[in-house]
């Protein structure tokens, strides 16, 4: 198949989607195409959980509605919520492949084993599309003809070596690749942190010779490359060159320590990854051991979003679609504990790029020996992992009994019984809902109100909400605070979805009075839930819980708790501060006052600040209006006039 063709599949994936109204099942299996191609299933509500592939759409769609979608719990629960299907039809099983993977990406399905890796790695590049390459780093991927190294993990490394690289080098780091006569060189020149490209001064054989070398350490050969630095540098030093040599002796460190960071396994200094699925009853995840020249260099681990009855090797099958489908350039060998089903086609997927991969099972001799050291060095990291997650049960348990007596002692001072609402709010499995509250303002002007909401120790970003003030003029914190959790209740009343699920306990950031506007605020809305304040010392340190009744908990004795609780109130300040500066920032604080004859944005901002609202402005008199700095009679006058029409 023509690169193309796999080009226009990858991108245009809605052509052949045969999309049905009133969605009768029984009567659109008959119309399914004997054809390869991708189908998508859906939801009561439409949403696609669930993308799968198939070398004849009828035959396949055809098996989850007999036995096949009851032979696992997982293909049970999938079948039974699909309400309707959609499918596109491909020239081929392997343009299927690809489609599948673009779709999987874009509708992220509860029923596919997903990648969950929303990160974009950073990459160094090299220009060699360029008469002079450049070592860049980069995000971005494109076919140009320039060589693509990574992606990486560590952003850190990746600044440190592309700056060694540039500077020990003196590469160039300009874009332009055309230099007029008079051309003026930039700071890099002038520095010495450039050859001087543009002034004509740099033979092209000689850089293309660095750049050589640059590529081969890249490409995990590093020995000649530090030869060839140590060699850079004795003559530096020759020549009295100092800053060069220490150039040099810098980048000769860096390449070393990651060499003798790296364990060595002879694999006939060939380049190839080692792919390893982990599943056990309540992790899954795959190992990735990246081998170049022989070296073991690195291992990167990713979590795996995956149901019961997944087995290993599915895990291993999507890890490579969706991993590899993002690398410009993918190893030639992949050692895999267990070919997937779709081997062949897999390999044809990953050798896409015109060099062939092969997917093997280790049975002897090196590859072998390293398939065991991976092994090995995945179950300890299993180990690892499984005890971090004992300690962090551990700690979610104790931070649990913490808020079953905070939540116990917030109901007796509300006088609330065990039973809200008809509801016994008893100790359950799942972690506590948290929501907190905080307001935002400058001297009353925008104000602003933020939620945030935990669940245990966890942030649950998707349910933070946020609120412009309506009802109130000036800096009242408290009034804000009854408006914003009034509005809050009343639309989980009204049966808004965005508010429907409520809190097992409010943590407001404040005091007694933030409590007691709280409180006032559900009392209108009809709803009794726990409430407790975040009060701070003079050091801005949360120090007490405080509860309805004035008593408070100090928190010297908890510290599990004093984290927590401090965790809280700096997120929920963090939220409201950041939306108070952005729409303050859009707004610039535009008002009725920038209408008025002589009054510009300075006298306007200093009259806002005065006075605090545009309603005590109405109300000043002429002497106290030109009592504020910057303000004089006349303009006083000019305020006065405009507000008494």
């Amino acid at each position: 198949m023509r690169k193309k063709n796999l080009t226009a599949i990858a991108e245009n994936s809605i052509d052949n989607i045969c999309l049905i109204n009133m969605f009768d099942i029984k009567e659109n299996l008959k119309k399914l195409p004997d054809l390869p191609g991708v189908y998508m299933h859906k939801d009561s509500l439409g949403q696609v959980i669930y993308v799968g592939k198939a070398v004849s759409l009828k035959s396949r769609v055809r098996q989850y509605f007999q036995s096949y979608g009851k032979s696992t719990p997982k293909l049970r629960a999938l079948t039974d919520q699909i309400a309707e299907f959609e499918y596109i039809t491909c020239g081929s099983e392997m343009e299927a492949l690809i489609l599948e993977c673009n779709l999987i990406k874009k509708y992220q399905p509860k029923y596919n084993v997903l990648l969950r890796d929303d990160k974009t790695y950073p990459y160094i590049m090299v220009t060699t599309s360029e008469k002079y390459p450049r070592v860049i780093k980069t995000r971005i991927i494109k076919k140009d003809g320039n060589k693509y190294f990574g992606p990486y993990s560590d952003v850190g490394a990746v600044n440190l070596i592309v700056d060694q690289l540039n500077e020990t080098f003196g590469l160039k780091r300009c874009s332009a690749e055309d230099f007029p006569k008079g051309f003026r060189p930039c700071l890099n020149y002038h520095i010495e942190q450039c050859q001087g490209i543009c002034q004509g001064d740099v033979d092209e054989k000689a850089y293309g010779e660095k750049i050589e070398s640059i590529l081969a350490f890249l490409s995990g050969r590093d020995k000649a490359f530090i030869r060839e630095l140590k060699d850079e540098m004795e003559k530096a030093s020759s020549e009295m060159r100092f800053e060069d040599a220490a150039r040099a002796r810098d980048l000769i460190m860096s390449a070393e320590a990651l060499a003798q960071a790296q364990r060595v396994t002879m694999v006939s200094g060939r380049d190839m990854d080692v792919v390893i699925p982990v599943k056990d009853d309540e992790n899954s995840f795959v190992v990735l051991f990246t081998v170049r020249d022989g070296k073991l260099v690195g291992r990167e681990t990713f979590d795996i979003a995956s149901l019961d009855g997944d087995e290993a090797k599915l895990l291993t099958a999507e890890f490579l679609k969706q991993y590899y489908e993002k690398w410009s350039d993918v190893p030639h060998d992949i050692l895999v504990p267990e070919l997937p089903d779709d081997a062949a086609l897999i390999e044809e997927f990953l050798g896409r790029n015109k060099h062939k991969v092969k997917l093997s099972v280790p049975r002897k001799g090196e590859r072998l020996a390293i398939m065991k050291l991976a092994k090995k060095d995945t179950l300890e990291l299993l180990n690892i992992i499984k005890d971090r997650q004992k300690s962090s049960k551990e700690k979610s348990a104790s931070l649990k009994k913490e808020i079953d007596i905070i939540l116990e002692a917030a109901r007796e001072a509300m006088h609330l019984s065990t039973d809200i609402n008809g509801k016994a709010q008893k100790s359950q499995v799942r972690s506590y809902r948290v929501e907190s509250y905080d307001i935002s303002n400058t001297n009353g002007v925008d104000s602003v109100g933020a939620m945030v909401v935990f669940e245990g120790a966890s942030k649950i970003r998707k349910d933070y909400r946020r609120f412009k003030i309506k009802t109130v003029e000036g800096p009242d914190d408290y009034a804000s605070l009854r408006e914003m959790v009034y509005r809050r209740f009343i639309r989980a009343n009204q049966g808004d979805p965005a508010f429907k699920i409520l809190p097992d306990i409010i943590f407001m950031d404040g005091g007694l009075g933030q409590v007691t506007s709280a409180l006032k605020a559900m009392d209108d809305a009809g709803v009794k839930i726990p409430v407790v304040g975040l009060a701070k010392d003079d050091s801005h340190r949360t120090r007490a819980i405080v509860f309805a009744d004035g008593s408070e908990l100090d928190l010297k004795e908890h510290p599990l708790l004093f984290k927590y609780a401090g965790t809280i109130q700096e997120e929920v300040h963090r939220f409201a501060i950041e939306y108070h500066r952005n729409l303050h920032g859009k707004r610039a604080i535009t008002s009725v006052l920038d209408e008025i004859e002589g009054i510009g944005p300075t006298r306007r901002n200093a009259l806002l600040a005065h006075f605090g609202s545009i309603d005590a402005i109405k109300k000043a008199s002429i002497d106290e209006l030109a009592s504020v700095p910057g303000m004089n009679h006349g303009a006083a006058e000019k305020v006065r006039e405009f507000f008494s029409k």
